[in-house]
């Protein structure tokens, strides 16, 4: 696991500093989104954030993989997978924003 990995905690504090509601409201609240946005998603419901990207759940079909081990072919189960499309702005935020450690 990294060290730059952003938790709920991490998330919840900066909605305390920010908003100034109490730590326990933050957390409430940040918990409340994050629902939203899973019910949402788990109704195949398309979620967008403004400025930031959307979520959207993709139907992919049933398809032939192959074990890389004994290169024998098994099928792959139809299932539903989680997209994520960022927006032009956050696209732009993160190639002029700082180089960080691991991009070196």
């Amino acid at each position: 696991m990294s060290d730059n990995t952003i938790t709920r905690a991490q998330l919840s504090e900066a909605v305390y500093q920010e908003v100034g509601l109490s730590r326990n409201e933050s957390s409430d609240l940040l918990e409340a989104v994050l629902e939203e946005v899973a019910e949402a998603l788990a109704q195949g419901e398309a979620v967008k954030i403004s400025s930031f990207g959307s979520f959207a759940v993709r139907s992919k079909g049933q398809r032939i993989g192959r074990n890389p081990k004994t290169g024998e072919e098994v099928p792959i189960l139809p299932r539903r997978v989680l997209v994520f499309r960022p927006s032009q702005l956050l696209k732009k935020k993160i190639n002029d924003g700082p180089v960080s450690k691991a991009g070196k």
